[in-house]
């Protein structure tokens, strides 16, 4: 509410013609009047005003109390103090500035713009996000995460910002091995000169790495197919490594993080408009499955067998990669299939994991799996335990040898069955989402970030142990 402007005081009328006496004795009595005129207008306002402002307090918040409710955030306790290394910029951002060379079959330019999210797609909060973009996220996302401290001495966990994807995937076709992994190299020999490092030989130090474990994991016995030896030196060993799939037989250190997907909140309210949507999407295909067949034998090898499977049933729907479709690569597309559909078909690709089993997670398609390291010995932290909570695993060998098997076993599930099952699937889209990078307050969920955090904490203090944090 605003206060009407004071009009200008009125000049007095004219007086008529009087004697000097009289003149002298009414303009003293005029300005008794006046005077007590002044102290009662002067008493009043203030009285008035006094009032007003007494109403405002107790009727309203204060502007101020508004603006620290809204602007001050606070570490709630659930997610540990966190201390973010200042590296030199090689080994994070100046890589960048050669985008166009970080992946040697396509430019990554329009990948790593907005922090890594990509390009802004339609809807906000929705980004064209490239799968292999986790560790840029991850950053940009610690860097204004409410816990993060600026004073070493009050942090329980050290996190080091370095993109090995992206230098992995840029060396890939590096023969010299002094070359491909001298970067890597560098970076130990620069956290070994650090005191913090030192301190607990790095036990209490992680790094998120956006590509899968194998490409930091060389062996002079196997087949060099482009890796370095990060993850094999013993100074990493004692870190703890944060990567969109871990290695299952030697990656004790390793802990998997989601593949990002399209979809970075900034509040609660729109999570949860996303979840409503999902959760009332009508769903008239039984199954489906989006990709493509790989030549070769292994663990790609089923996907022959899935495409073939989909393709003949009226049942599910089929989205075949390769050859140029598109449909594959547009995010929205991909999703408004999974939305349609009560099971989404997860074989391996050139690795065990795929980005689709959190797109699928993300349209509230229950997952099927055919390999165990598809999800189930990758994300301890992020899926629950029971694996028949929200997902359906159909092992691989059994689908060669019986025709439809797949679509008999999924025929086989209730309906009320698939309810419980999808409910606890859109129950997971926030843990499995990252949240804008941009926001630096309490989003009233944790996100991925927030859910590594807090396993990262239990481990330090299992390794560590607690009297000494």
């Amino acid at each position: 509410m605003f206060f009407r402007k004071s009009s200008p005081t009125q000049p007095l009328k004219s007086l008529p013609y009087t004697t000097k006496s009289q003149s002298l004795s009414k303009t003293k009595e005029t300005n008794i009047v006046n005077i007590n005129r002044s102290i009662k207008f002067t008493l009043f306002t203030s009285l008035f005003i006094a009032s007003w402002f007494l109403f405002l307090h107790f009727h309203h918040p204060s502007p101020t109390t508004i603006t620290t409710v809204k602007t001050t955030a606070t570490c709630d306790g659930s997610t540990p103090p966190f201390y973010i290394y200042n590296l030199p910029g090689r080994f994070n951002l100046d890589l960048l500035k050669n985008c166009e060379n970080l992946n040697i079959y396509m430019n990554m330019c329009p990948h790593v713009i907005n922090n890594g999210l990509g390009q802004p797609l339609s809807k906000p909060s929705w980004y064209a996000t490239h799968q292999f973009l986790a560790e840029m996220i991850f950053h940009a996302r610690l860097e204004n995460h409410v816990c993060r401290t600026k004073d070493p001495t009050r942090a329980i966990l050290f996190y080091v910002p370095f993109y090995g994807g992206l230098y992995a995937s840029s060396m890939f076709r590096q023969p010299n091995y002094t070359l491909r992994d001298s970067l890597a190299v560098d970076l130990i020999d620069h956290l070994q000169s650090q005191r913090w490092f030192n301190r607990y030989n790095g036990k209490d130090h992680f790094i998120s790495l956006g590509r899968t474990a194998w490409d930091f994991m060389r062996s002079s016995s196997g087949p060099d197919f482009g890796a370095n030896i990060l993850l094999n030196m013993p100074p990493v060993k004692n870190m703890s490594v944060l990567t969109v799939e871990r290695q299952p037989w030697n990656g004790e250190n390793q802990n998997g993080i989601p593949y990002p997907s399209y979809f970075h909140p900034k509040t609660k309210n729109e999570m949860l408009t996303w979840q409503n949507k999902v959760r009332q999407s009508d769903r008239p295909f039984l199954f489906s499955f989006i990709g493509g067949k790989r030549k070769g034998l292994g663990k790609a090898k089923i996907r022959d067998e899935l495409v073939q499977q989909c393709g003949e049933s009226s049942r599910c729907e089929l989205v075949e990669c390769g050859g140029g479709n598109s449909k594959c690569h547009k995010p929205m597309e991909v999703l408004g299939v999974m939305m349609e559909s009560n099971f989404c078909l997860q074989a391996p690709g050139d690795s065990f994991t795929r980005r689709s089993t959190f797109d699928s997670i993300l349209a509230g398609c229950i997952p099927v799996f055919f390999s165990i390291h598809t999800a189930y010995t990758q994300y301890d932290w992020y899926l629950p335990k029971e694996k028949n909570l929200y997902s359906v695993y159909i092992d691989e060998e059994g689908v060669k040898k019986k025709k439809n098997m797949i679509e008999e076993v999924l025929m086989g599930i209730s309906s009320e069955e698939v309810e419980k099952m999808r409910e606890v699937v859109i129950g997971l889209i926030p843990k499995i989402s990252y949240v804008h990078p941009n926001v630096s307050s309490n989003v009233g969920f944790s996100d991925a970030v927030d859910v590594a955090l807090q396993g990262l904490s239990r481990l330090v203090r299992e390794n560590i142990g607690k009297a000494e944090i």
